[in-house]
């Protein structure tokens, strides 16, 4: 077999390694930093006035105070709302929402969910998500058109009162902003926690390999 021959199977077995590419990769960290500024911030905007008996240590809050934290969300909240807008204009453009989250089936969710629960669930092909990698991706997309949707009608609840009324009102769409909120960190801390026990699906997400 000639140089030429075997360069050529190299750069494509190569090529074929590429899991994640390089757009998927810039909008994750991107929306991954934004994320976190507006948790951070939507949690001392919350301390303002809690919904529950509670409040979020200072520790873990961003602005200092409400008019503080108020500006760190709405400057997190454009470039979260920007790139989401992209990711999910490349996701449907390129197919890869259908190729990676479809299909998904209740008997496929619960069968993968039992192998995860047994240790019996196989990593070895990070080029395919599984059922339940598929139903929580999913599904955190839409919580985050509804968290941003939800945003909006408390931002402004008088030029959005169409939506604001849609949510049922000003004190319920602050309660489907936190519940939302809250599946996003649990979503969150579930995603580092797996990445952590497959630490190639890590690398795949910073180099693409």
């Amino acid at each position: 077999m000639s140089a030429v021959t075997v360069s050529d199977e190299q750069a494509t077995s190569t090529k074929a390694k590429v899991i994640q590419p390089a757009w998927v990769r810039a909008l994750h960290w991107t929306n991954a930093f934004a994320m976190v500024l507006m948790i951070m911030s939507g949690w001392q905007i919350y301390n303002a006035s809690p919904l529950f008996g509670f409040t979020f240590s200072s520790s873990i809050t961003l602005g200092g105070w409400l008019g503080g934290a108020l500006l760190w969300h709405f400057a997190a909240m454009w470039l979260l709302m920007v790139n989401g807008l992209i990711y999910l204009v490349m996701g449907l453009v390129t197919g890869r929402f259908r190729r990676k989250l479809l299909p998904i089936t209740p008997e496929g969710v619960i069968s993968d969910t039992k192998a995860a629960l047994t240790g019996k669930l196989s990593h070895a092909d990070l080029t395919r998500y599984n059922q339940v990698q598929k139903l929580l991706y999913a599904g955190v997309i839409i919580v985050g058109i509804l968290i941003v949707l939800s945003g909006l009608a408390i931002w402004k609840p008088v030029q959005f009162q169409y939506l604001t009324a849609l949510f049922g009102g000003y004190e319920a769409a602050r309660y489907v902003h936190f519940f939302c909120m809250a599946g996003i960190v649990a979503f969150m801390v579930i995603h580092v926690v797996l990445a952590l026990l497959v630490p190639k699906s890590l690398r795949a997400m910073i180099i693409g390999r």
